[in-house]
């Protein structure tokens, strides 16, 4: 990034309000974002007047905020690096949501793409593992908590491979419990097994380096307007019914 586009930590807070006002209502104005960031009227200005001149946002006094394409871009990457870090802390960590959310608004800011990279991948790794799992996470959990409701290695290495037989068998037998992404309901996860045709949606999922594989969550499906809400490696889309009847996925379990 050129020095002159560098954001601060609170000008990259700025911008990330500015997106999801705008993702919710189309566009921001200055008393929405104070509202949101608990702040006053003037430290707004201030901020909006900056990412204006760095070219981030559309903005003129008195008249609504819109974010431009440079603006859109950097947003989406401050609120996937949230979103990434809020999956580890509370996926595998088994942190409460809002510690973890206050904590991943600190560390948005300095954590690197390599780093980010390799926490979505971990996340995504101990969920579709056989040695790892619900299972693995909940042992973590119960440790934290003291609980002692610990079951033996052999008892989980036994209780792995039965699961990893059934699943051979599923495959075998071509009795995957999969569907098509839209076929999901809200907050249910499934891995993606295909993504159909060459074009649209595929090159886009592409460009983001979502492949087969990857752990998608179904974060809301609107029938009304036709979207399909999701969240995958760390990214928040929102897709048609269509592009999501074309993702097909293994249906987690969980």
């Amino acid at each position: 990034m050129d020095p002159v586009d560098e954001l601060s930590a609170s000008m990259e807070d700025y911008l990330e309000a500015i997106y999801h006002i705008v993702t919710a209502k189309q566009a921001a104005r200055a008393k929405d974002i104070a509202k949101r960031l608990e702040v006053n009227n003037s430290s707004v200005t201030g901020a909006l007047r900056t990412l204006s001149e760095k070219g981030f946002i559309n903005y003129a006094p008195y008249d609504v905020i819109t974010l431009t394409p440079k603006g859109h871009k950097h947003a989406e990457d401050v609120v996937r690096r949230h979103e990434a870090l809020m999956d580890f802390f509370t996926k595998v960590l088994c942190v409460d949501k809002t510690e973890a959310s206050d904590a991943a608004c600190k560390m948005e800011h300095a954590v690197s793409r390599t780093i980010l990279d390799r926490l979505i991948r971990f996340v995504e790794f101990i969920e579709i593992c056989p040695r790892g799992g619900e299972a693995l996470i909940q042992g973590f959990n119960n440790h934290c908590r003291q609980d002692g409701t610990f079951v033996t290695c052999r008892d989980s290495l036994a209780r792995c491979l039965e699961d990893l037989k059934q699943r051979q068998k599923n495959i075998e037998d071509d009795q995957l419990d999969t569907v098509p992404l839209n076929d999901l309901l809200g907050n249910q996860r499934g891995k993606i097994v295909k993504i159909k045709g060459t074009g649209g949606i595929s090159k886009k999922l592409a460009d983001l380096e979502i492949t087969p594989g990857s752990i998608v969550e179904v974060i809301k499906i609107n029938a009304e307007s036709g979207a399909c809400d999701i969240k995958v490696r760390g990214y928040r889309l929102s897709l048609s019914i269509e592009e999501a009847a074309k993702i097909l996925v293994e249906r987690s379990a969980a």
